[in-house]
């Protein structure tokens, strides 16, 4: 049996997660990244995408999508503080088009700001969005 790690999962609006886990997939704004028990201390940003959990005891859901936000992996703990979080059984193409709208906004706005305002960054939250659409919705 795998050594199993407390993974806490918290939005604005809610706690949507606690549970012990052995491992935790993340979408780091690195790249993917998997924190299991006795990982290195370390945070990492998030961008939108699937975080799922492995071999998580008694938990209703076992994957959800993230807009945003940051990890926090500590040893026996892993702690993700979501911008915005859903069980992925809650995400309909209503609620993720909704989500790429948002950051299409943000896009056009930023390059409205001129050559220093944050357009590449803006260019890329759509991009992510867009992708996280293609791995729930498929």
């Amino acid at each position: 049996m795998a050594a199993k790690l407390q993974f806490d999962l918290v939005s604005p609006e809610r706690r949507l997660a606690s549970v012990a886990v052995e491992g935790v997939q993340i979408p780091a704004t690195e790249g993917d990244m998997t924190a299991m028990a006795d990982h290195a201390p370390m945070i990492t940003t998030l961008r939108p995408g699937v975080l799922r959990l492995d071999g998580a005891e008694g938990a209703a859901e076992t994957a959800y999508f993230v807009t945003g936000g940051f990890a926090d992996v500590a040893g026996p703990t892993v702690t993700v503080l979501a911008e915005q979080a859903l069980p992925v059984s809650e995400v309909t193409a209503e609620v993720i088009d909704g989500f790429i709208a948002e950051a299409r906004a943000a896009h056009e706005k930023a390059v409205a700001a001129g050559p220093d305002g944050p357009a590449d960054a803006a260019a890329k939250l759509v991009s992510d969005m867009e992708a996280a659409r293609g791995l729930i919705l498929g």
